[in-house]
């Protein structure tokens, strides 16, 4: 019921179509590869194969077009969400949320950002980080950005936006499109929410 509301929803807006729908994780990584659809919505907890593990086959894939996937979950700390983000997920909401924000959502994310700004996301990723205390990855790893690169990853691990980053650095939103472009790059990241999980394990941001 709630998976055909989403799509009767998302459905009636007139700049998304639903291509598809599914019961269980096999099946939603089933219809993913035979679609390809720019989003995907994808419930973390699911029978057969849950949104991790489904997440984590339809983004090992490289597709001519990036898949975004969107997690949802009913929780608002999950470590599902947070080891989602890790492999690549575009971000996560709360099936909650109001209809609005869902329809932002997929439009944020079939744009290639990343839903990171709301404070429940700073603060499942502040959480989780901090009592998983994962290993912390090398510092090396961020030796090949330039000081202005680190300020800028660091600014979008606290959530802000690049309007937001190019207030607070006193610079063009297009140069933090191409500074946040080159910290991606020389990360191999493949979006800012991965870029916001490793400024948390190597120490660049600290929880709280």
């Amino acid at each position: 019921m709630v998976r055909q509301g989403f799509g009767a929803l998302l459905g009636a807006q007139p700049d998304i179509s639903v291509v598809g729908d599914a019961p269980d994780g096999k099946i939603a990584v089933d219809e993913v590869m035979r679609l390809r659809p720019d989003v995907v919505l994808m419930d973390v907890r699911m029978p057969n194969l849950n949104g991790l593990e489904a997440a984590q086959q339809i983004l090992s894939v490289s597709f001519d077009k990036p898949v975004r996937v969107l997690m949802l979950t009913t929780f608002d700390i999950d470590d599902y969400v947070y080891e989602a983000l890790r492999v690549g997920a575009s971000g996560f909401m709360l099936k909650d949320a109001p209809a609005e924000e869902l329809i932002r959502a997929v439009r944020v994310v079939a744009d290639g950002q990343a839903l990171l700004a709301p404070t429940v996301t700073r603060r499942l990723i502040a959480d989780v980080t901090s009592r998983r205390a994962p290993a912390r990855r090398e510092p090396a790893q961020l030796a090949a950005l330039t000081p202005r690169e680190r300020e800028v990853l660091e600014l979008i691990a606290r959530g802000l936006s690049n309007v937001e980053i190019a207030e607070s650095l006193f610079v063009a939103e297009q140069t933090v499109k191409t500074h946040v472009g080159k910290v991606l790059g020389k990360l191999h990241l493949r979006d800012r929410a991965q870029a916001v999980v490793l400024a948390y394990e190597t120490g660049l941001v600290t929880p709280g």
